[in-house]
């Protein structure tokens, strides 16, 4: 009961996370990855690797500017600039042998044209949007016989009020990473959200469908009855919510720590999506439904 005794502070934070989130990406923006604007990635490895510092400068000296240089495991480095010709590419492995004293041998190549990243954006907003328009299509089904005390349309709203805040901190975060460290979005950031929505969604939707059922079994036609089962049906379902989100995100925080170079940003947006996604589900989703009977009550 005390995330329903304390409903207000929850969701004010939930608020402030938000909104803390909207300023970093209106501030910072997104910083894209070749994925979506296009360009050239070029995978090279040493047998002795120098500095990431060391190739960024030699590669601006040599005209080789707005670089992003990452490491790749323990030998490998990922270049990824603006559309290389094959004369560029030739130049730019020459460049970053240091004079064959510390030769680069390439692994992977490869150019996307500005077009076909464009292409990838637009479906990857539509993979986005249909999911969301598939989530509220299914709870709003699911839901279609609750009536009293709370329409069946406002638990498909409180459903879409988490999902904003599950996708929004994470996208604020990738704003920051962008800014400070250099992280891109590309395609696994967008699988990151997807999957965020899905497992968020899922723990929000076994909240609910434990209030549907205390509901069908139980009147609650006043605001303490209802503040009291939805207190219950939360006490009944935050064990398994916590377990089951909790060895998910062990596994996740661990890919995020030892993983490969290449999915060390994928697994951190992903564990930082589960956390607040369990977050929303327990603290915020089912305290707003609370709220939404209170003012119903009140309007009548």
């Amino acid at each position: 009961m005390f995330v329903i005794k304390f409903k207000k502070f929850f969701i004010g934070l939930s608020a402030f996370f938000v909104l803390a989130a909207l300023v970093c990406t209106i501030v910072f923006g997104l910083k894209m990855g070749i994925d979506f604007k296009g360009g050239s990635e070029l995978t090279v490895q040493y047998t002795t690797r120098p500095t990431i510092q060391d190739i960024q400068n030699l590669l601006a000296q040599n005209g080789f500017n707005n670089v992003l240089v990452q490491p790749v495991n323990t030998l490998g480095v990922d270049i990824k600039t603006k559309t290389l010709t094959d004369a560029d590419r030739a130049r730019m492995l020459s460049v970053i042998s240091f004079n064959n004293t510390k030769p680069a041998e390439q692994l992977s190549f490869t150019t996307i044209g500005p077009t076909v990243g464009s292409e990838l954006a637009r479906k990857a907003i539509m993979s986005i949007t249909f999911v969301l328009i598939a989530i509220i299509c299914f709870v709003a089904y699911a839901f279609r016989k609750v009536s009293r005390p709370v329409s069946s349309w406002k638990f498909g709203l409180a459903v879409i009020i988490a999902l904003f805040h599950d996708i929004m901190i994470p996208v604020g975060v990738m704003a920051l990473f962008g800014h400070f460290m250099g992280g891109e979005v590309d395609t696994l950031f967008v699988i990151a959200l997807l999957t965020t929505l899905g497992l968020s969604v899922a723990d929000t939707i076994v909240v609910f469908d434990r209030i549907r059922e205390h509901l069908q079994y139980n009147k609650a036609d006043t605001s303490e009855k209802f503040e009291t089962l939805v207190g219950e049906s939360l006490g009944e379902t935050f064990a398994r919510s916590i377990n089951t989100s909790l060895v998910v995100l062990i596994m996740v925080v661990t890919l995020a720590i030892v993983g490969p170079q290449s999915t060390k940003l994928f697994a951190t947006i992903l564990a930082i999506g589960m956390f607040f996604g369990t977050y929303s589900s327990i603290f915020l989703a089912s305290p707003l439904l609370v709220v939404m009977e209170k003012m119903q009550k009140k309007s009548k």
